[in-house]
C-alpha cells in the first residue's frame, strides 16, 4: 500500500464552509493512486453524499474522541478500512 499517497486534511479548527470548499477542490485533483484522509469534528454528511454520488468510494467512522475520520478515493482496490487510523 506504501505506493498509495494519502492527502492529509485537518478540518477541526475552521469554519464552515471552509472544510467543504477545500474538500471539493482536493477531490478535483483526487487521482487514482492518492486517497484523501480528513479529520473533523462533525461527520461532513454534504461531502460524504457528493463523493458517494461521483463514484468515489467513502469511509467515515467516528473515533472514541469524537473526532471523525474521513477517508475517500477513487481507486476500488483501496481498503479504507485499513486505512483508517481509528
Amino acid at each position: 500500500m506504501s505506493h498509495f499517497k494519502k492527502i492529509f486534511f485537518d478540518a477541526r479548527e475552521l469554519e464552515h464552509p471552509i472544510p467543504l470548499e477545500r474538500s471539493i477542490a482536493i477531490l478535483r485533483e483526487l487521482g487514482k493512486v492518492n486517497f484523501f484522509y480528513m479529520i473533523h469534528r462533525k461527520n461532513p454528511i454534504p461531502l460524504i453524499d457528493m463523493a458517494s454520488e461521483q463514484g468515489f468510494m467513502v469511509l467515515n467512522k467516528e473515533d472514541k474522541n469524537g473526532t471523525w475520520h474521513i477517508l475517500i478515493t477513487h481507486n476500488p482496490e483501496l481498503n479504507l478500512e485499513e486505512l483508517c487510523d481509528v
